[in-house]
């Protein structure tokens, strides 16, 4: 039996854009063990998935000692392929110090000699040029005769936490969930006071149970949505995990935040989600399975892609609280039409 060990991205939204390309190879080879190696984040998010044989957690390991520490914990592994979603060098390196004999990844950054199999990343006019990040990744696989099977985006959340959290939240009227961190950067973020407005008109407007989900690192911006909002904010009944991100994620039936980690967890529980996006292309991010709607306006110094905003983040102050009251009613009136 083959094993394959596959080399996940860094931040929560790319490895939830990635399942699709890693069910494909579970497609692909179904008699294979597939290994996800990635940051203890990466592999929280995709616990739970039943077709992923176990997870390794690499993260933390810096410098060159570390890149070798972290060789030899998948080496351990011996897989039979390795495929290096991430573009960087790192992760090509560490397919290459896995002893897999096939090794796949992105021909760019300089790491081509740690790979067997270089796929060109996509181009137009002969520069690489963005696309669909779930579509980047399910490119990659397509050399190992891997397809997409259109289902979109998957995770699993734990039942009994799951339980746990229906339990804790129940009530008269939608559950709408607010995510207004971003790990990026300040720049993604929308005004914490724009988020509590919204949360106040919902809940006046619709009776909307408002579910703020903050993680760690994101404690300023709580409290400052809870500072000036009128009315309770609810608060998951657990400390800020993945698992606990992902029970709660689950239940909602809107999201809104900024364009997070959060906005793709709810893409694939099949959750509408009102995304406020700013300094980022949105190709990067906007595909086919999501329900919901991008608010954004267009500027003459963006998308930036920049973590921190040079002027006045005027992508994301221009954006109103009623236009996103306006979005969320308009989704939440049509679930309940459905």
């Amino acid at each position: 039996m083959k094993t394959i060990l596959a080399l996940v991205p860094n931040w929560i939204g790319d490895v939830a854009m990635c399942t699709p390309a890693l069910r494909a190879l579970h497609k692909r080879y179904p008699d294979a063990s597939l290994i996800v190696a990635g940051r203890p984040a990466a592999c929280a998010l995709l616990d739970g998935i039943p077709w992923i044989a176990d997870t390794v957690s690499i993260g933390g390991r810096d410098g060159l000692f570390g890149l070798f520490q972290t060789g030899s914990l998948v080496r351990r592994r011996r897989p039979d392929i390795a495929i290096a979603f991430p573009h960087s060098f790192r992760s090509a390196a560490t397919a290459w110090l896995s002893g897999a004999k096939t090794r796949i990844g992105y021909a760019r950054g300089g790491r081509s000699a740690f790979l067997t199999e270089r796929v060109p990343p996509h181009q137009e006019n002969g520069k690489i040029a963005p696309v669909y990040m779930a579509t980047e990744y399910l490119d990659l696989v397509l050399p190992l005769g891997c397809e997409d099977d259109g289902a979109g985006l998957e995770l699993a959340a734990d039942p009994l936490l799951v339980e746990t959290f229906r339990d804790h939240l129940a009530g008269e009227g939608p559950l709408v969930g607010f995510a207004p961190g971003a790990a990026f950067g300040p720049s993604k973020l929308w005004p914490a006071e724009r988020y509590a407005a919204v949360a106040d008109a919902l809940h006046e407007q619709c009776g909307a149970r408002c579910l703020l989900l903050t993680g760690p690192g994101e404690e300023k911006t709580r409290d400052a949505v809870l500072a000036n909002a009128k009315h309770p904010l609810l608060r998951p009944p657990q400390p800020p995990t993945i698992p606990a991100l992902k029970a709660a994620i689950s239940l909602l039936d809107l999201l809104i935040g900024n364009d997070s980690g959060s906005r793709h967890v709810a893409v694939a529980f099949k959750v509408p989600t009102i995304c406020i996006m700013g300094p980022t292309a949105p190709v990067y991010s906007a595909g086919p399975y999501e329900r919901g709607e991008v608010l954004r306006v267009d500027v003459d110094c963006g998308p930036c892609q920049k973590p921190v905003c040079a002027t006045d983040h005027r992508c994301m102050t221009r954006i109103h609280a009623d236009r996103v009251t306006n979005a969320a009613m308009e989704w939440l009136a049509k679930d309940r039409a459905m």
